[in-house]
């Protein structure tokens, strides 16, 4: 079997470059449809269900909670942790839990641009390698 030329490795490696690139494309547009879809939460927060108790009864709510203060609070200037929601299924509820959705969509789709841009750098610095192997 022949070893292959300088040439048929220079190619092979911008075809194996031109697909990494390719999927990088397809990974921001789904970031940038998503985007479209409405607002993402903050980084690392997530919507938390609470209970009520009123005498003999028991009341299920919501909350966007955050790790950090983050929301603006209605009576001080302080920040909160903390969004209340309402009940489960009202416009607020929904909208926040779609919000933390797309959020983690997001980032995933992030961490994975960046895991084939490292592949990139890859290809790019494979050819250091290959003269290496070659001593």
């Amino acid at each position: 079997m022949s070893r292959p030329t300088s040439n048929d490795i220079e190619q092979d490696k911008l075809a194996r470059f031109d697909r990494v690139k390719a999927a990088i494309k397809v990974l921001e547009k789904q970031q940038k449809q998503l985007l479209k879809q409405g607002e993402l939460a903050p980084e690392g927060s997530w919507v938390a269900r609470y209970q009520v108790r009123q005498n003999t009864k028991r009341y299920w709510y919501y909350k966007l909670q955050v790790p950090q203060p983050y929301f603006q609070s209605r009576t001080s200037e302080k920040k909160s942790k903390y969004k209340h929601l309402g009940k489960a299924g009202t416009d607020a509820h929904l909208d926040a839990f779609m919000s933390v959705l797309r959020r983690s969509i997001f980032d995933e789709l992030k961490k994975a641009i960046s895991v084939l841009d490292d592949c990139l750098l890859d290809i790019t610095g494979s050819e250091q390698e290959e003269d290496e192997s070659q001593d």
